[in-house]
């Protein structure tokens, strides 16, 4: 009886440390500013961070795509991902401060017409500061480099970003 309980023990140890890790989802890494949120499962998780100061995706890991508002983004509570995305992203990347409901107000819309341009020099990240109300649509695309939706331009409550050498005129829907 002695012998089967140390040959039960041994095969439970051998299949635990064999046992290949499920996936994670949620928050699966922080280090200071930077940290990495996963759906791998499928479904919507949270990563609690502070996100008064905005956030911004660097790195995308997964083959899902990673498309701020839609499949990423960010409120009071954290940030969210779903429907697959693992990315990396560091706090304080551009939202700018705030968030809807904590004091935030969106700067006016532009008058009838306007347009916006912003540009990603040097293929860095930017900001741009506008309002956004009903959407936005590129309407002129100045760079080399591709303007694509999602990809290395788009847009939140609080204005448009543009990276990777993306430089566009934008009309906010009224």
């Amino acid at each position: 009886m002695r012998a089967f309980k140390y040959i039960l023990y041994a095969a439970i140890l051998i299949a635990l440390g064999t046992h290949r890790a499920a996936a994670q989802s949620g928050m699966t890494y922080q280090n200071g500013r930077n940290f990495t949120c996963a759906s791998d499962d499928g479904r919507r998780h949270y990563c609690n961070v502070d996100t008064r100061n905005g956030v911004r995706m660097v790195n995308q890991r997964s083959g899902s795509p990673c498309i701020q508002g839609q499949t990423w983004g960010y409120d009071r509570a954290g940030t969210w991902v779903d429907r697959g995305c693992r990315a990396d992203f560091v706090l304080g990347g551009g939202g700018g401060p705030g968030y809807p409901g904590n004091g935030y107000r969106p700067p006016p819309p532009p008058p009838s017409g306007g347009t916006i341009t912003c540009s990603s020099n040097n293929n860095r990240y930017n900001f741009c500061q506008t309002w956004t109300g009903r959407g936005v649509r590129l309407v002129n695309q100045r760079s080399g480099s591709p303007c694509i939706q999602g990809q290395t331009w788009g847009y939140n409550n609080k204005g448009i970003w543009v990276d990777r050498g993306c430089r566009a005129d934008f009309v906010a829907y009224r």
